[in-house]
């Protein structure tokens, strides 16, 4: 991501909105989301005091308001994690080369008709918590970086959430 937008050709019929707790970054998703993905790494964790629940939209699918204010911070080589640089809040997950970047799905607003469709990295999750929703735990990664929502298949094909 380079500049102060990422732009898209997608229909707006399909936007979706977000942005920080505070208001200096906003983006606008013009094409699909992948359904949301629950990392339970322990930089997510970290970064976030639990898990981290991301969506993700293609590259040229997200346009960001208020770039100025979005601070990058390289998590692990070739990945990095934007957030505000004002209030703090979690925004992005992206790994160099891929065509995607992750968006956290509680900076949405809402209604996002999204839902959850994993958990990944569940070997680091914290131990004051328990995961009982029956959806697929993985305990590292996923090999399928878009996976369908079952309810809404779309054929989108895509991104992983964040973590590591």
């Amino acid at each position: 991501m380079t500049g102060d937008t990422m732009t898209n050709d997608s229909s707006a019929a399909q936007a979706k909105h977000g942005g920080c707790l505070c208001g200096a970054v906003r983006f606008t998703v013009s094409g699909p989301l992948r359904p949301v993905i629950a990392c339970h790494c322990g930089q997510c964790r970290r970064v976030l005091s639990n898990f981290a629940a991301y969506s993700a939209a293609r590259r040229g699918d997200l346009a960001i308001e208020g770039a100025a204010a979005l601070a990058w911070f390289e998590s692990s080589p070739g990945v990095r994690r934007g957030f505000c640089g004002r209030c703090g809040s979690a925004l992005f997950w992206d790994c160099d080369g891929n065509d995607f970047v992750s968006v956290s799905a509680g900076a949405l607003d809402q209604p996002t008709g999204l839902r959850t469709r994993r958990h990944i990295f569940v070997a680091d999750k914290a131990d004051f918590y328990e995961i009982g929703d029956g959806l697929e735990c993985l305990p590292q990664g996923q090999s399928d970086p878009w996976p369908q929502d079952d309810a809404a298949a779309d054929g989108a094909g895509g991104p992983p959430a964040g973590g590591r």
